[in-house]
């Protein structure tokens, strides 16, 4: 048996576990905030280290002989020529950067030119558009940056000694602006184009490539963003979706390819297996929910669930588009939440209250459809997200999905990810293990739904929502 460690240094604190190399088995587990204000856009990344450090005491890895790294995606860290932090860096969804993300879709020649080009459209958080802002607003700074990294090959790096070489890996270069999915390759004429001037960008490495070894001999494998390191964790493979309740939602799948999208609603990911996980963004899921509660009076999201199932499927009538802050899927920027179907019958709060989780599950099963209009198989969905325990979100689901439906038990997936990639790598090092597959550890724990008789009642109330937004937003989808 070997012992491997993965450790997660999310936006806001760092997780580490301790896996036995075989199964997976949890063995230990470290935790600690990051120092600082939680919320910072500008953060500096040795608050990353010290986090790291308390983590990391007691012991926690002592016997550990590979570590993989899992990191908040997303994030710049802009160094100068001798390796130095030229300002602090830039993490989250950085509103400051919506303008310059708007700048370089018109300089490139629209959204099909960025989606050919390496998968995505600008947004505020990829760096691509953070380094377009810096060159704006900081171009003193922006003129001094000579290597781009993000904060899991930072995290690598410093792991590794500050050595020469810089490595990412596919999954989080993916993210970045400036690196295809699709062809494997960076861009770094779209660099030049955010920046300025072209910057040192770091090696690609494959999935279970090392990054490098320690003088002390613990390897260190190639890391990955969250949302790859998670996929990993919780073992979903092609067939599998992966749907997130968050304020806003998303659906990825894992694909044999990458998918070049015209105009840009499909993300086009690398995951950290080889494979690749085509994303589509909603930008209402759970806030739809929340909204409601609030109109009904409702104290919590479970009083608003136990009030939903008090209804019957379809609402008696009621059908709530959740376009609150405007849709990227569909694409529907200025458009509002509607809610249709008024009849003196189905003018009850149970009513409104189902017709806010149908019409929030049917949204993300537009998302999904998307996906399946180009050729990715669902067979299963793992749901993810605190409103994913819902009672209400459990019952309707799976017949909305029209799939299994998978809620994982809450866990450090993260982290785990990471851990089974070390494992990966070492085993691969040691010639025990192939380059081709990570290694077969234990499956997430996980309450199981199936969509069992209600699946004609799931596909009559995605009907009735699909009328209603065709009649509302005709030709969303092109249609």
């Amino acid at each position: 048996m070997g012992i491997v460690a993965g450790l997660d240094s999310s936006a806001e604190f760092t997780r580490i576990v301790v896996c036995d190399t075989d199964t997976g088995a949890v063995l230990r587990q470290g935790y600690a905030p990051h120092p600082g204000e939680p919320k910072a856009v500008d953060v500096d990344p040795q608050n990353w280290l010290l986090s790291l450090g308390e983590a990391a005491t007691g012991g926690l890895l002592e016997g550990v002989e590979a570590i993989g790294v899992s990191a908040q995606q997303h994030g710049v860290v802009p160094l100068d020529a001798r390796g130095g932090l030229v300002r602090p860096a830039l993490v989250r969804n950085d509103k400051r950067a919506q303008i310059a993300a708007a700048d370089l879709v018109d300089s490139l020649g629209g959204r099909q030119a960025w989606a050919e080009a390496v998968g995505s459209v600008p947004a505020s958080g990829q760096p691509v558009a953070k380094l377009r802002w810096l060159a704006r607003t900081e171009p003193e700074q922006a003129r001094r940056i000579a290597m781009v990294l993000q904060p899991h090959d930072w995290l690598v790096w410093q792991l590794l000694g500050r050595p020469v070489r810089r490595t990412t890996d596919r999954g989080a270069a993916s993210g970045t602006g400036y690196w295809s999915a699709r062809t494997g390759t960076y861009r770094p004429d779209l660099v030049e184009l955010a920046l300025g001037h072209r910057a040192a960008l770091p090696e690609v490495l494959g999935p279970a490539d090392p990054a490098g070894t320690t003088p002390e001999g613990l390897l260190i494998s190639a890391g990955t963003g969250e949302t790859m390191a998670a996929a990993l964790g919780l073992g979903v493979g092609p067939g599998d979706a992966v749907v997130s309740l968050g304020a806003s939602g998303s659906v990825m799948a894992v694909h044999h390819e990458a998918l070049a999208d015209p105009d840009g609603t499909i993300t086009a990911f690398a995951d950290a297996t080889g494979m690749h996980l085509p994303v589509v963004h909603t930008s209402n899921a759970v806030r739809a929910l929340r909204g409601t509660a609030e109109m009904l009076g409702a104290d919590s999201l479970e009083e608003l669930s136990a009030l939903a199932l008090k209804s019957t499927p379809g609402a008696s009538g009621l059908v709530l588009l959740p376009y609150l802050e405007g849709e990227r899927t569909p694409n529907l920027p200025g458009a509002a939440g509607t809610l249709s179907g008024l009849r003196r019958a189905s003018m009850k709060p149970e009513h409104l209250a189902r017709a806010a989780f149908e019409g929030m599950i049917c949204s993300l099963a537009d998302a999904m459809d998307v996906l399946r209009g180009r050729g990715v198989e669902v067979r299963r969905v793992f749901l993810l997200g605190a409103a994913a325990a819902l009672p209400a979100v459990q019952a309707l689901a799976p017949a909305l999905l029209g799939v299994r439906v998978v809620v994982p038990q809450p866990a450090d997936y993260a982290a785990l990810g990471a851990a089974r990639q070390a494992a990966w790598s070492l085993g691969v090092a040691r010639g025990t293990l192939s380059p081709a597959a990570p290694p077969a550890w234990q499956g997430a724990a996980a309450q199981l739904l199936e969509p069992g008789d209600e699946l004609a009642e799931g596909r009559a109330v995605r009907q009735q929502y699909t009328a209603t937004r065709d009649q509302l937003h005709p030709g969303a989808f092109g249609s």
